[in-house]
């Protein structure tokens, strides 16, 4: 791999200060920058109050100009040397294509590389089932690589519109991998598939769970363990930079790799530092990633908090510890109550007799309500009590009475087969 993992802080202090002035140049030589980085002193870029007068670049401000425009005044480099495209998310607007070059795809593959290193897990005698998507988004593709290039042999299944999922759980049943990769909601949907054709996943072979694109709250995670047996470690990455941290042992956040980007926490109404510790909105600057697309003082949108690194043990100690921030991620609205999707789904999938669940926003003659499905997590289960004890559950917790609807197993499986990301919140107030 191209970097070892910097021995110190201070070697990363060194990198940041060289790279900064390389980052900043090539930014500058974009049209869509010329204007943006006019008046800055690229020699003094190493002190704050210099490197803050760079605007910081919105997602808006990309996502607003017509295709050929983003390729025309954000792409620097040459055609020649771009390897392959990467697909941004697109989950808010049209998605955007950034090209990766020869030299960019050497610290973008080891980005994800590191995921499995921070892990502690090498490629000695393992086995990894890859069903994140396979395609230009890189994530599913770029972990099998790496995976490969690890020496651990790769099943590359895809998403459930590639491999279809009762597929993907017979094979895990048959060829016996030790990792699983994949998002946390696909990870949930497999596992009910299995429980529900009496596949013990749990008592299977998989030993690690790799997750990254979506929130993992303990609740999720702790359900995912359960359900497969396995212990689970996450990712945090974005398309415009890469793997951008994973986690240890400790699970006590993502160790952010410093060395790649430089990362800083600001307040988001003013983009002033906030304090070590404390939550703010997460601005990237790729160091090594940017021979196409110069990112620079790139806000993600994402709500965090930082701690510095030298805790914990092994190399990837020496990385600062991210945390995702609580967030409203939706909600419902029934009878003056609001109903937050993340907080209903850490207490669903907190309660041991549900097995999954999704949630609808209803009109009844009662009234406006919520109605969630779900089915019990124990077969042989007494089911009307368990419905009984989870609605007075919903009802202390949310101060709403839900209608609550058991479903035969397997229900909510073939609901969510071909969602990437399971559809658990539904407002169909209005609906006939």
């Amino acid at each position: 791999m191209p970097l070892p993992v910097p021995a110190s802080a201070g070697e990363i202090d060194a990198i940041h200060s060289a790279r900064r002035k390389i980052a900043f140049e090539r930014a500058r030589s974009a049209p869509f920058h010329k204007d943006r980085l006019a008046g800055i002193d690229p020699d003094k870029l190493d002190d704050p109050e210099e490197w803050a007068k760079i605007p910081i670049l919105e997602k808006d401000a990309l996502r607003d100009l017509p295709p050929a425009k983003f390729q025309s005044d954000f792409f620097t480099g040459r055609s020649a040397d771009i390897m392959e495209f990467w697909r941004s998310g697109g989950s808010t607007g049209v998605p955007l294509f950034y090209p990766r070059t020869i030299e960019d795809m050497k610290y973008g593959l080891l980005s994800f590389d590191r995921i499995f290193g921070c892990a502690g897990v090498s490629g000695d005698h393992h086995r990894a089932h890859v069903s994140f998507p396979l395609g230009i988004h890189p994530v599913g593709h770029v972990f099998a690589r790496v995976a490969q290039a690890r020496g651990i042999g790769v099943n590359w299944a895809g998403s459930g519109a590639s491999t279809p999922s009762a597929t993907q759980v017979h094979l895990i049943e048959t060829l016996q991998p030790t990792i699983w990769l994949g998002m946390g909601s696909y990870a949930l949907h497999l596992a009910n598939l299995a429980e529900a054709g009496g596949f013990d996943l749990a008592a299977g072979s998989v030993d690690y769970v790799f997750t990254t694109a979506e929130p993992l709250s303990k609740a999720k995670r702790d359900k995912i363990e359960r359900m497969w047996g396995a212990t689970v470690f996450d990712g945090f990455g974005m398309t415009e930079a890469g793997m951008m941290g994973g986690e240890d042992a400790s699970h006590d956040g993502f160790r952010m790799w410093t060395d790649l980007w430089i990362i800083e926490v600001l307040d988001p109404d003013t983009f002033d530092p906030v304090p070590a510790g404390e939550v703010g909105t997460l601005v990237v600057t790729p160091l090594w990633t940017n021979n196409a697309t110069p990112f620079i003082r790139w806000s993600s949108g994402d709500l965090v908090s930082v701690r510095p690194g030298g805790t914990g043990e092994g190399p990837y100690s020496v990385f600062p510890l991210l945390k995702h921030a609580h967030r409203t991620s939706g909600f419902f609205k029934v009878r003056g109550v609001n109903i937050n999707h993340s907080e209903f789904e850490d207490f669903m999938f907190a309660l041991a007799d549900v097995n999954d669940f999704k949630a609808e926003a209803v009109t009844s003659d009662a009234g406006p309500r919520t109605r969630p499905a779900t089915h019990p997590a124990r077969r042989g289960s007494d089911e009307a009590a368990v419905g009984r004890d989870i609605a007075e559950r919903i009802k202390i917790t949310f101060e709403s009475s839900p209608e609550i609807a058991l479903l035969e197993r397997g229900t909510l499986a073939r609901e969510f087969e071909g969602q990437i990301k399971a559809r658990r919140f539904i407002d169909r107030r209005g609906e006939g």
